[in-house]
């Protein structure tokens, strides 16, 4: 690689440190909205944005790109082009991951964002500011919340598990005997990264989830010592020319292996 190239490329720790900076931002201009009716449209397929969205993808944009402007830009809330397909590394963000709970004057949401190298998130950040809480990862140095160090928790005797109904009644009934299903929560990033600091045991993940959702909190979970798998049990690859994902599950160890095991008998 030409000398003037590899200077241009920032080391994990740096984009990782603009990344908190930025997403720390966008939690205050969110919070400037949250419980104050803002206002809302529907996007195709009846899911809903509103001005906050819009406002916090504006405001990342503007602060990451200008940061790094030789990186793509993938976003829900932009429309998306070709254009970020010849880049080395992509922002991947979410404004307001769980859109619809922060309508709702829920509190379990936050602003997502992730640098993606060669397919693989190498910084991770999810700030959820009504939460006061701040998770965080590059490879090979753990992650964190708060600036304290997360790890999965042990499988033990019960097991706690997200995701949809349908999903979790096709588990072996030796896991199903064990395992109580927890109440919705409308950020799926904030459900991995419950996982990642040892709330929540696992999850399933239905169809159709996008890059923008999972990325950042992928990198968290896998920091944190857990997985986020296809039925195969492959990883995600984001920023490719295809954005959306199959369905997945989320968790660690033999429960891991158990609940791909139902998503791959569910696609057959």
């Amino acid at each position: 690689m030409p000398e003037a190239e590899t200077a241009s490329i920032s080391t994990a720790a740096e984009d990782l440190s603009l990344l908190l900076d930025a997403a720390r931002e966008a939690g205050d201009i969110a919070m400037r909205y949250f419980r104050k009716s803002p206002e809302v449209w529907m996007k195709t397929g009846q899911s809903p944005v509103s001005e906050a969205d819009y406002a916090v993808d504006k405001f990342l944009r503007e602060t990451l790109t200008a940061a790094r402007p030789d990186y793509g830009w993938l976003s829900e809330e932009t429309a998306d082009t070709d254009a970020r397909l010849s880049a080395r590394r992509t922002f991947v963000v979410d404004p307001i991951d769980g859109t619809r709970g922060f309508i709702d004057g829920q509190d379990a949401w936050c602003v997502s964002v992730a640098v993606v190298e060669a397919g693989q998130p190498i910084a991770g950040v999810l700030d959820c500011p009504a939460r006061h809480e701040i998770f965080s990862a590059i490879p090979g140095e753990g992650a964190r919340k708060n600036g304290s160090i997360i790890s999965v928790r042990e499988i033990g005797e019960e097991i706690e598990i997200g995701g949809p109904k349908p999903f979790f009644d096709l588990m072996p009934e030796e896991w199903l005997q064990r395992a109580h299903r927890v109440a919705h929560v409308p950020s799926l990033a904030y459900r991995l990264a419950l996982i990642a600091e040892g709330s929540l045991d696992a999850t399933f993940v239905k169809p159709n989830s996008h890059d923008w959702d999972i990325a950042a909190a992928d990198l968290i979970l896998r920091e944190a010592g857990g997985k986020l798998v296809d039925a195969a049990g492959n990883l995600p690859s984001y920023a490719g020319a295809v954005t959306a994902h199959g369905a997945l599950v989320a968790g660690s160890g033999h429960l891991l292996a158990a609940i791909a095991g139902v998503i791959a008998g569910a696609g057959r």
